[in-house]
């Protein structure tokens, strides 16, 4: 299981406006936009996924605070894991967030650390993380909406659908991909790649 979070912007904006207009109509409501200060708020969420599925998606606070990432871990994470993994054997990557490195979730690793094994991971590594490719996905399945969400609420609404409405085959091929990356990253000594 792989995972990690990620913010969306209610408006995305690349700093740019464009408005076809005629000569005469510089001054005309209809070609005059108007200013949007902190791109309207966002959702941030939390999400997991494995060969099999896709997990859950959590919205979670502006920033992951370990309690709150604690509770992720033991609520959602843990019975996934169990049931999927019922033996044990099954991975889970975090990726290190300082909210992941609290006292209070290495404790609860430790007191659950025959149930699933923590894979070794460095912090910060998107070349490595599959799910990074995921929330790309769904990033630019939010931008082509029509409409577009117009408040935190749809753009909740709008991350959620866009995550189920991923193929399975979308995320097996990243799981795939990962002994590829590995050897990859592993050949360029660490240097971040583009893909």
């Amino acid at each position: 299981m792989w995972s990690d979070e990620s913010r969306f912007q209610l408006h995305h904006s690349d700093g740019r406006v464009r408005i076809w207009r005629k000569q005469h109509e510089s001054m005309h409501p209809t070609c005059m936009s108007t200013a949007l200060q902190a791109g309207g708020g966002s959702v941030m969420v939390w999400g997991m996924f494995s060969w099999h599925d896709l997990g859950p998606l959590i919205r979670v606070e502006q920033h992951l605070k370990s309690t709150t990432y604690l509770s992720i871990v033991a609520v959602q994470v843990h019975p996934i894991m169990l049931m999927a993994y019922p033996n044990g054997d099954g991975f889970f990557q975090k990726d290190n967030a300082p909210c992941q490195g609290a006292c209070i979730v290495q404790e609860w690793f430790q007191e659950h650390e025959g149930d699933f094994t923590l894979l070794r991971w460095p912090p910060q590594s998107p070349d490595l993380n599959p799910i990074e490719h995921l929330w790309d996905k769904v990033k630019r399945a939010i931008r082509q909406l029509v409409p577009q969400p117009s408040n935190l609420t749809e753009l909740d609404s709008a991350i959620h659908w866009v995550w189920c409405q991923i193929p399975r085959i979308t995320f097996q091929h990243l799981v795939e991909s990962m002994p590829r990356r590995i050897a990859t990253v592993l050949k360029a000594k660490g240097v971040p790649m583009k893909y």
